[in-house]
């Protein structure tokens, strides 16, 4: 099913206040894309993949059995409240610890915001009550939502220079591969976050990437509740592209091959907009067409931070989900003559 053939029988959202919002992704690129967000709705749910088992993130994991927090507090800390109280709270959050040479290393390189949150979930026995808690701490705009209430363990195989594939285990190890395929998550009984569905299922957008295209973007799709609520939402679908789209796990898929890596994933998934760079793409015509074949709307935007890194600058990509979400009746209150930044 299209994006056309979907918004028939789709509930109108209204056309007075912001649009609800929730985010899906990981890592840097969540983080990314909710500081844009939060310049145009305060109505966001970030999901947030829970597959991390690298650096202060896994150990944590490992010693505790807790979801692993380090994408969850870049979530929040993307969120945090534009103030002196959450300016000092989102330094505090990302704070990395450092010890002494020959001092005692056990905290050494955590992010305090990590540890954090793995005391509010001791203490009160409730991943989402204690995001919730944390939230409030930092009075962050929207809340962040865990994928799943069990830790997961992603993998797939790698495609090797020779043609053959290797199998890897575990998302710090995935994410250096060269490329990958046939991605899988562990355990399949992993419970669902209701929460999570929720925002899904009540949000007027959903929006998917930036991030590591098949260890933060593609795991949203392996989870089943998650997959199916993608495909059944009535909330209309954007896809934030990544600036630099031929990095490690993605190299060889191309600008297109994002899209159907999507789809193979998630069949019935339907796409009502695509946020992309020009300047990342070799082949832009070519992606619109396929964009446009898809019943989706095409948003280009240069959207690069000044030092023309692959870091998106929060104003621009702003501009450009206000662009994505924009409707021919001006929905959620936009300024038709809102300037690009």
């Amino acid at each position: 099913m299209n994006a056309i053939a979907r918004r028939q029988g789709r509930r109108v959202p209204g056309t007075h206040g912001a649009p609800k919002v929730a985010a899906l992704g990981g890592g840097h690129g969540l983080y990314a894309s909710l500081s844009a967000l939060r310049l145009v709705t305060p109505h966001i749910s970030a999901v947030v993949t829970v597959a991390d088992d690298g650096g202060s993130s896994g150990r944590l994991r490992e010693q505790f059995n807790v979801l692993p927090p380090g994408d969850l507090r870049m979530a929040l800390s993307a969120l945090c409240d534009d103030s002196e109280w959450g300016h000092l709270w989102r330094a505090a959050m990302q704070h990395r610890f450092s010890a002494i040479p020959d001092a005692p290393q056990e905290i050494d390189g955590h992010a305090m915001g990590n540890l954090l949150l793995v005391s509010l979930w001791q203490m009160l026995d409730d991943p989402v009550a204690g995001l919730d808690w944390a939230s409030r701490l930092l009075e962050a705009r929207g809340r962040v939502l865990p994928m799943a209430l069990d830790p997961l363990v992603i993998s797939g195989d790698a495609l090797m220079e020779d043609g053959s594939q290797r199998l890897v285990v575990g998302q710090a190890k995935l994410a250096k591969a060269r490329r990958v395929v046939n991605l899988s998550l562990e355990p399949e009984g992993a419970r669902e976050c209701e929460e999570s569905i929720d925002a899904i299922m009540d949000a007027d957008w959903v929006i998917l990437g930036p991030g590591s295209w098949y260890t933060s973007v593609i795991p949203h799709l392996l989870l089943p509740q998650s997959r199916d609520a993608l495909c059944r939402t009535q909330a209309k679908i954007c896809i934030s592209m990544n600036l630099g789209l031929e990095q490690k796990e993605t190299t060889g898929l191309g600008a297109i091959g994002h899209l159907e890596s999507l789809e193979e994933y998630a069949p019935g998934l339907s796409i009502d907009a695509v946020v992309a760079d020009p300047t990342s793409m070799v082949q832009a015509k070519e992606f619109e067409e396929a964009v446009s074949a898809r019943g989706a709307k095409m948003v280009w935007s240069r959207m690069r931070t000044r030092r023309g890194e692959d870091l998106h600058n929060p104003l621009r990509l702003a501009a450009a989900y206000q662009e994505a979400m924009r409707t021919p009746d001006n929905a959620y209150g936009m300024e038709p003559d809102t300037p690009s930044v």
